[in-house]
């Protein structure tokens, strides 16, 4: 049965109210006050509230700008009862009601407009349980994942080692394959269950002071292997002797990862040539256009010579699950997970790509701020 809770200071209001909606099979609780209103609601939310506007002590614009202002809350919609002009209501409106009926109350308007609203938030529920069930769901199934994938990838590298039998040179190979293959997938389902740590707002980060050219130097040396395996050229670009200590305030694994996804990726584009990575420190003085901001800024760039980027692909670049028409197309999660910890360490990221020409990926990230400690928030 839907909860209704009704507010108004005039108790014969609230008793047509109650006649007409009781008779409808709705449970109604009857306030007199905003106050009290407000009160009931946090120790029983409703599925409806019907809302007078003027009451005196604290009117029904306050309320609903309370109401809509409690992140604790679930939504609830909120239908006002007036008898003022439109005026009023659209201050109403824009305080977060969702629909008004006038005074005095017609009962098959009123009925009328209780059923839409009450339809409007079953539907808002019931999407967001499927939200949470997919979610919960999906964190499960990437934790679970986990186990068999590390234990296949510790079988295969005992087979390759020669743990049980010698193996001819064609089974190395194939073992090697399959080794890489397995590693994909698990980075695949860690990034998978990172995005959706981030999405759900479960992401713990720990807050220090961050050495972005000492990650960017461990972060070469770990993709080194695979950019030799293509044939490509990995380098990380001097650091200008000017240029002061480039140190951010942020979680360092999550920095890493970022570098990590992020060169990776073009590694994973390019064919032939190079991918660069360029660490500099730009002075605030706003005519950047790479950075584009008044006070300092760190940029790291990554630079290759792969198939570029169509300007169509672009829009889309670091939408979650977006899918590329290259043959080498992923599950569309890396870049997107790259825009999350961006977005987290309060920076931007921008691509310019020309196809047959390479792309280059721009992150702008503030530097560590004067006079910080080095330990964790």
């Amino acid at each position: 049965m839907d909860r209704i809770l009704a507010v108004d200071d005039t108790p014969d209001n609230l008793a047509l109210i109650e006649t007409i909606l009781e008779d409808k099979g709705y449970e109604i609780s009857l306030v007199g006050d905003g106050a009290t209103a407000l009160t009931h609601l946090e120790q029983s939310p409703p599925n409806l509230i019907l809302l007078d506007i003027m009451m005196p002590g604290m009117d029904g614009y306050e309320v609903t700008r309370r109401i809509r202002e409690n992140t604790k809350l679930p939504y609830i919609p909120i239908l006002l009862l007036t008898a003022h002009p439109a005026a009023d209501l659209v201050t109403g409106l824009e305080a977060g009601a969702d629909d008004f009926v006038r005074k005095p109350v017609d009962v098959d308007e009123l009925v009328a407009r209780v059923r839409s609203l009450l339809r409007l938030k079953h539907s808002i529920d019931e999407r967001e349980q499927l939200t949470l069930a997919r979610e919960d769901l999906m964190a499960h199934l990437t934790h679970d994942l986990r186990t068999p994938l590390f234990a296949c990838d510790t079988m295969l590298k005992l087979f390759q080692k020669e743990t049980f039998c010698s193996l001819s040179t064609e089974m190395h190979t194939a073992i090697a394959a399959l080794i890489r293959s397995n590693q994909s997938l698990m980075q695949m389902v860690d990034t998978l269950l990172e995005v959706h740590c981030y999405e759900a707002g479960s992401k713990t980060l720990t807050w220090i002071a961050c050495d972005l050219w000492q990650l960017a130097q461990e972060v070469i040396q770990e993709l080194m292997p695979l950019a030799i395996e293509k044939g490509i050229t990995l380098v990380l670009s001097p650091l200008d002797p000017e240029t002061d200590d480039l140190q951010v305030m942020g979680d360092c694994l999550e920095l890493r990862r970022m570098l990590t996804n992020l060169i990776g990726n073009s590694l994973k584009f390019t064919e032939v040539g190079l991918v660069e990575l360029s660490l500099s420190k730009l002075q605030g003085s706003g005519t950047s256009s790479d950075c584009n901001q008044p006070h300092t800024q760190i940029k790291i760039e990554v630079k290759d010579t792969g198939s570029g980027i169509s300007s169509q692909e672009q829009a889309d670049l670091f939408k979650r699950f977006r899918k590329g028409t290259h043959q080498r197309s992923g599950s569309g999660l890396g870049l997107h997970l790259v825009s999350r910890i961006v977005e987290v360490h309060q920076g931007t990221i921008t691509v310019y790509s020309e196809m047959g020409q390479g792309s280059i990926f721009t992150i702008c990230l503030p530097p560590l701020p004067e006079n910080s400690t080095t330990g964790a928030d």
